[in-house]
């Protein structure tokens, strides 16, 4: 993946995350309630690994978490993106988004999901496209409906977690919607 990678969507872009990135992920990655999934908050020391940890993946993979800018400022507000991931002998990629809590209900993760849905599809040609989601994180369930997806079967994930149920839901190239 180059450093000009980038998708662009009506109101975002998404953009390979660099560690300049990490002060406006702190505005969700700090919070407790945007980040109520993970049972926990990141330090901008803990932010700067996450970043690492993606570059890596782009580097291997192609495809990680993205910063999610709005086209309009260049404000970074979120991240999202295709995560490579093995969960009970199955790996796949998974569309994973994080939003700043002052933008929910805004319509710019399920915007970003889409575009990650289609560049998993279109460009990767992936056969399928999941996203693990807690059992209770309704709104991120919700998203995960918006850009079709449907529950596939409940797992458990997340070792650390005290709660690790989550659903795993799963669209395939097949069911993937066309203009």
């Amino acid at each position: 993946m180059s450093g000009n990678f980038s998708l662009v969507t009506p109101r975002l872009r998404l953009r390979p995350l660099t560690l300049e990135d990490a002060p406006a992920l702190l505005r969700t990655m700090g919070d407790p309630i945007a980040m109520r999934a993970y049972e926990r908050t990141f330090s901008i020391p803990d932010i700067q690994a996450w970043i690492e940890k993606n570059i890596r993946r782009y580097a291997r993979f192609g495809v990680g978490l993205w910063a999610a800018e709005l086209l309009e400022t260049g404000e970074v507000i979120g991240q999202c993106g295709l995560v490579p991931q093995t969960l009970d002998e199955l790996s796949f990629l998974e569309i994973g988004y994080l939003f700043e809590r002052r933008h929910w209900h805004q319509g710019y993760a399920t915007e970003a999901a889409r575009a990650c849905r289609d560049y998993g599809f279109d460009v990767l040609a992936a056969p399928a496209l999941y996203s693990i989601i807690k059992h209770d994180n309704l709104p991120s369930q919700n998203v995960a409906r918006r850009v079709g997806m449907t529950p596939w079967k409940t797992v458990h994930y997340g070792e650390t977690l005290q709660d690790t149920e989550h659903i795993l839901f799963r669209i395939t190239r097949e069911q993937q919607p066309r203009p």
